[in-house]
Order: structure tokens, then C-alpha cells, then sequence
């Protein structure tokens, strides 16, 4: 498994990558944003551990740009900001995850330990070349693409996991801890908004566009696709 991080500070890329590599992970470590990009679109990690404030590009934007072609490969953020508006800022540039320096060195491993298996995993599946299909909404594996009534919509990895863990389920509710378990992973502090947020974000590129209202909320249970006639 390859790991590619991208860090400034020299101490702690040092710290990272020699963590990394005694946990058996082919890691690659660059300081700046340039060298970063070029490496990234080689497209051959498993996982990105990515700093936000690097020398001459901001890791958001490089997040950004690099989901322009890149969906499948986890991207962890990591920053000295702790604020709501910088978690959200960071995952809707398209990050899987997120961390605040200083951070434990054994929870980064958890994290990308998690990423890397669920990647695993979604690879395996797109093998299969299966689908799932709730009514006019086409999720498919091997392209992860999206479609609703032949239309594309484009989607975030955090948003896709999301749909995908709700299409398996139609008409269930699936609770806010389900969604952290099986997306965001054991580590993940569970009294945030970051699953609100991110149903929020799906709403409005899978739903409202459509006038619909398909992804519904039961409040204090969860959420759910609503696979009534009447929507």
C-alpha cells in the first residue's frame, strides 16, 4: 500500500512518514504544493495525507483539483484550524477526512488504516461491475457515477459513501452512527455536524434540482430514502 505525504513541516513529515513506514506502507513525503500535484496525478496511492497551509498553493485548492480526475483515493486533511467553517471548507473540496495538529500519531494510522481498507473494498465491488437502482437514482460501481433521470450528478467521495450506504438500505433508517461507523470510521468524534453537513451537501445536488425530497430525516433515528409512491 502506497501513502503519499504532504507536509511542510520537516519534523513532522519526518514523524509521519517513518510511522507510516513501520506500519508496512510504501510512503513518498514532498514539502510543497507543486511537487505535490505532480506526484497526485500519477494516480498510484492508496491514501493522500495532505497539510493545508503549504509553500505556494493552499491544500484545499490542491484537493480540489485533484478530484477533477481523481475520485477513489482517500485524502486526509491536515490543519492547525479547528473551526466548523475550515472542516466544512475541507470537505467539500472533496477531503475524506480530517485532522488537527497536534494530533495522536496512533489515530492518523487508525484513519488511513480505514481509508485504505475501504478503498480496498470499493475496488473489489467496481470489479463486479454491479449497480444499485432506487427508482430514477443509478449508482454505479465500476464508474462511480451517479445518475437521476439520465443526469449526472456530480459527487463528492464523502457524498457518494453517503448515498451508497443509504441505497443499500431503501426505505431504512439508517442512524447518524451507522453513517460515522461504516464512513467516517471509529476514530471520528461522533458529536459533530459533519453528517448533517454532508446530507445537507446531497440534498441539494440530488434532490432539490429534481424537486424531490428523497432523502428524508427521522429525527433522533436517522435518515432514509423514502421509497413511497407519493415522492
Amino acid at each position: 500500500m502506497r501513502v503519499l505525504v504532504i507536509e511542510d513541516d520537516l519534523t513532522l513529515n519526518k514523524n509521519i512518514t517513518q510511522a507510516l513506514t513501520a506500519e508496512n506502507y510504501q510512503v513518498d513525503s514532498v514539502y510543497d504544493g507543486s511537487l505535490a500535484e505532480r506526484l497526485m496525478r500519477k494516480d498510484q496511492y492508496d491514501c493522500i495525507i495532505l497539510d493545508v497551509n503549504l509553500p505556494g498553493k493552499n491544500g484545499f485548492d490542491i484537493c480540489r483539483e485533484f478530484r477533477q480526475h481523481n475520485f477513489s483515493t482517500p485524502v486526509i486533511i491536515l490543519t492547525a484550524f479547528s473551526e466548523l467553517d475550515d472542516k466544512v471548507q475541507g470537505f467539500s473540496c472533496g477531503a475524506d477526512d480530517y485532522l488537527t495538529k497536534p494530533f495522536y500519531m496512533r489515530e492518523l494510522l487508525l484513519r488511513v488504516s480505514v481509508l485504505v481498507r475501504r478503498k480496498s473494498q470499493r475496488e473489489s465491488q467496481a470489479l463486479s461491475g454491479s449497480k444499485l437502482i432506487f427508482k430514477d437514482i443509478e449508482l454505479d460501481y465500476s464508474t462511480k457515477k451517479v445518475f437521476r433521470k439520465g443526469q449526472e450528478i456530480i459527487l463528492t467521495p464523502r457524498e457518494y459513501q453517503i448515498l451508497y450506504l443509504l441505497m443499500k438500505n431503501p426505505g431504512e433508517i439508517v442512524s447518524k452512527n451507522q453513517l460515522i461507523k461504516e464512513i467516517w470510521g471509529p476514530a471520528y468524534d461522533g458529536n459533530t455536524n459533519s453528517v448533517e453537513v454532508y446530507i445537507n451537501f446531497l440534498r441539494n445536488k440530488l434532490d432539490r434540482p429534481f424537486q424531490k425530497n428523497t432523502i428524508k430525516t427521522r429525527f433522533g433515528f436517522g435518515y432514509y430514502l423514502d421509497n413511497s409512491d407519493e415522492n
